[in-house]
């Protein structure tokens, strides 16, 4: 806890493939080590797989899950 004042929250910028904040905090989760770039690479892999094996938006189903 900081004693001199109050630490402002921090916003979750959207992720720059789909533009949404509530994956981009998925990958955040996902994240190890600050390793970014291999996070987001097995998140869209997945994506694409999801887009390929239901034919319909990865984006919805994620949500969905």
């Amino acid at each position: 806890m900081p004693r001199r004042r109050e630490v402002p929250k921090r916003k979750i910028t959207p992720d720059p493939k789909f533009q949404d904040r509530v994956l981009a905090k998925f990958m955040n989760d996902m994240m190890r080590k600050g390793k970014k770039s291999i996070a987001e690479g097995v998140c869209y892999r997945a994506m694409d797989l999801i887009q390929q094996r239901t034919q319909d938006d990865a984006l919805k189903i994620f949500k969905k899950a």
